[in-house]
């Protein structure tokens, strides 16, 4: 391990130093809670705790359920959280007020998405879903079903594959925006225009870009869209996930899961379902009360925040890890999978490594925390909000002094 450089001036761990002292995001760390000595780059899986949010859900248990009672769904806002956060949520995934709602899994606002989508497309001769062949294995088996049940063919293809894919009988397209495992990001305002050339719908999944770069839905005219909170956004495991439904289609949308908190008048407990105005027909059930207001506190950090600023910090930081990684690695222990190029890149770098289970146990046990995908990824996720380049330069020195002993025989 001598032939790694030792911190010191004009090294890696000098640049980081250097870095990290003129990062304008750099304040927004003391509004998390890190472990002491755990370099956390698995925010791509699930984001670090927000400062705020343990004494926001002290109240919530306390005060609002515990004296309040059944009168906090008026006095303190629940019946209107969904609607209220989402619009939240709106701003950082370019979106103007009232089209995104919170709730419920993102599988089952995949499902609500899909199954809308097709009943907005009129022509009957549009039969065929498509889907992202390297998608997240649940939204392929939601669009299954969804094919099922709307008597369409489901039919899928890679992202790069979709514009020759595309044809007469496309009624609607789902895409991840970013690669789970690669973090390859895919051309969002292409394909879009591309579907809509065709006379299809454009379904986006932002799991793994919203809160990481600027997604902008209403600029690229998205249809539908769905995402998760619970990674970049830092919403707490298992935080309810966001259904948006541009203004155009809110009045024909028609959810397949027509819940009563959904409805013109949930509480007149009509036989027959009406769907409320806008994106609240895109509610189902009762709100998830504890976790949804978890996650509105933890929204809190957003406050100033510029999204291009978060992606200037991510490419950066992206960028310093991979020539970190290709100083300090021994030469072919890891190969990048993450694309290059920065209008291909997420927010995480992905390197295939032949024992790379074995690896990310050993990184852990030092304290950087990333993680495996089978069978041969390591994959490290960088939000920029709490990740510094004295991180990034520390996992990778921890990488290669991780990877040099399992190299020897």
């Amino acid at each position: 391990m001598s032939d790694i450089p030792e911190a010191g001036p004009g090294t890696l761990a000098d640049r980081a130093a250097a870095l990290d002292a003129t990062d304008e995001l750099a304040k927004y760390r003391e509004l998390f809670t890190l472990p002491e000595g755990v370099t956390y780059l698995d925010g791509n899986s699930l984001g670090a705790l927000p400062r705020g949010v343990p004494a926001r859900l002290q109240d919530v248990a306390t005060r609002e359920w515990g004296e309040l009672l059944i009168r906090s769904w008026d006095e303190s806002g629940w019946w209107t959280a969904p609607e209220r956060i989402g619009d939240l949520v709106a701003p950082v995934v370019g979106a103007a007020p009232g089209q995104i709602v919170v709730g419920d899994s993102t599988s089952v606002n995949v499902f609500k998405a899909l199954v809308g989508a097709v009943r907005l497309v009129d022509d009957p001769a549009r039969t065929e879903i498509l889907v992202d062949a390297t998608t997240f294995p649940t939204d392929g088996y939601i669009a299954e079903s969804a094919a099922r049940m709307t008597g369409r063919t489901l039919r899928a293809v890679r992202p790069e594959e979709v514009p020759a894919a595309l044809g007469p009988h496309t009624a609607c397209v789902l895409l991840n925006q970013v690669d789970y495992r690669s973090g390859r990001l895919y051309d969002l305002p292409g394909l879009t225009a591309a579907i809509h050339e065709a006379g299809a719908l454009a379904v986006w999944d932002l799991c793994h870009s919203a809160g990481a770069l600027p997604v902008g839905l209403d600029e690229h005219g998205v249809d539908l869209a769905i995402g998760c909170t619970y990674k970049y956004l830092n919403g707490g495991p298992g935080s309810p996930a966001y259904l948006y439904v541009a203004t155009r289609h809110q009045d024909r949308f028609d959810s397949p899961l027509p819940g009563w908190t959904g409805h013109a008048n949930p509480f007149g407990m009509a036989p027959d379902y009406t769907p409320a105005a806008g994106a609240t027909r895109g509610r189902a059930g009762t709100p998830d009360i504890l976790s949804m207001l978890a996650l509105e506190s933890a929204l809190d950090v957003w406050d100033g925040v510029a999204i291009d600023s978060v992606r200037a910090k991510s490419l950066a930081l992206t960028d310093f890890f991979v020539e970190c990684v290709e100083r300090y690695v021994p030469e072919g222990r890891v190969e990048l999978v993450t694309p290059r190029p920065h209008e291909e890149r997420g927010s995480q770098i992905a390197l295939r490594c032949a024992d790379a289970g074995d690896v990310m146990r050993a990184l852990i046990a030092r304290g950087v925390v990333g993680d495996f995908r089978h069978p041969d990824v390591l994959r490290f996720g960088f939000t920029p909000l709490y990740v510094g380049f004295g991180d990034v330069e520390r996992a990778a020195r921890v990488l290669a002094e991780t990877l040099r002993p399992l190299a020897q025989p």
